[in-house]
């Protein structure tokens, strides 16, 4: 099975409601969809978020990365030789690591249907259903309140609960939501690198002073204050998650060895794909630290394949991938089922898409 041919479109999707967060407010999904086209007729498909406030991936980037470097590198190559193709695929540009996620699944998707297996089974096929927690954006008190009760009676037990907009707000924001839902909820927080170490700390005791059962905090400091986030990680009364400061498998093991967080969060985007994010989840697994897997705003292409690793590895204890359930309608055919919080990853060869309603091509004029 030969490469053939590489295109790129843009898949614009709506969301319920805007999604907001202490770096940015957004109320639509528009992604670049990746189709790797080979000799065979078998199509491989992969998605890219412009996300250039966490990753500094842009649309412009993302479609340069792959006009540049990624198409040429690929295109005439035999799909079967993956090691090689994986190799090539991270080493064609430095950085740009949503355009080779893109890539990178698009491959996994052709290598699984050569050989006829879904890609979860290849990694490691531990279960083939999984349970996600919901995001509740950063609103006043009462609306995020409001989104949590909605939340919880659309059936969810896990919600990840998005703070640091406003420091001041923030333990009273949780004690709405607390307030609302009980205590048989839930409750994990995400500050997006809001705070500052000492700061952070203060805030988590308060908040569990205040009786408010937080499960976990995600990423409370800047991604490149790995002291700050040790300090956060030996002084606060909730576990530690680390985000954005885990782009790679030599930054998990930075923070797994100097003890910096309690848990890894793993993003597709941030790594550059399943062939990365699979590191993480062994280096995580020798040193007993357990993951969340997680993504950004994305649609169903490039959170099904995230499915398909969770669905593979049992170090990833908790689920973050509420993407396509925020989405207003579902363009893509085939691939997981979503069902509100429950996940069913499919059967079929590779990643199970089979097509793209409403993508808009992108040529190379555009």
């Amino acid at each position: 099975m030969k490469i053939t041919d590489i295109r790129l479109g843009i898949l614009s999707v709506p969301l319920r409601v805007p999604f907001k967060t202490a770096l940015r407010q957004v109320d639509h999904v528009e992604d670049v969809i990746c189709e790797i086209f080979t000799d065979s007729g078998e199509v491989g498909y992969g998605e890219a978020p412009p996300t250039g406030a966490v990753t500094g991936d842009t649309t412009g980037a993302i479609v340069g990365a792959f006009r540049s470097h990624i198409i040429k590198t690929l295109t005439g190559r035999d799909v079967d030789d993956f090691e090689d193709l994986m190799k090539a695929l991270q080493g064609c540009v430095v950085h740009n690591s949503s355009a080779k996620t893109a890539a990178d699944m698009a491959l996994y998707d052709l290598y699984g249907r050569l050989h006829g297996i879904p890609v979860y089974k290849l990694l490691g096929g531990s279960r083939r259903q999984i349970v996600t927690d919901i995001t509740i954006s950063v609103n006043p008190p009462e609306e995020m309140a409001r989104d949590a009760q909605n939340a919880v009676d659309r059936g969810y037990d896990t919600l990840k609960v998005k703070v640091g907009a406003d420091p001041s707000l923030d333990t009273a924001r949780l004690a709405a939501v607390r307030r609302q839902v009980g205590n048989g909820v839930r409750i994990r927080i995400d500050a997006n690198q809001a705070w500052g170490a000492k700061q952070a700390v203060r805030i988590l005791n308060e908040m569990q002073d205040a009786g408010l059962g937080i499960e976990l905090v995600e990423q409370p400091v800047p991604a490149a204050d790995i002291d700050g986030l040790r300090y956060v990680t030996e002084h606060a009364d909730v576990p530690v998650l680390a985000d954005e400061s885990v782009f790679s498998p030599q930054d998990a093991l930075r923070i797994l060895e100097s003890h910096a967080a309690d848990l890894i969060n793993i993003k597709l985007m941030k790594c550059g794909g399943l062939y990365n994010a699979q590191k993480i989840a062994t280096a995580a697994e020798l040193y007993g630290v357990e993951c969340m897997i997680g993504c950004m705003l994305e649609a169903k292409v490039s959170v099904n394949a995230a499915v398909h690793l969770a669905c593979a590895k049992q170090v990833i204890t908790r689920i973050d991938l509420d993407g396509p359930v925020l989405c207003s309608e579902d363009p893509v055919d085939g691939g997981a089922v979503f069902r509100e919080k429950d996940i069913t990853v499919s059967d079929e060869p590779g990643l199970g898409i089979r097509g793209i309603r409403g993508l808009r091509p992108l040529t190379f004029g555009a």
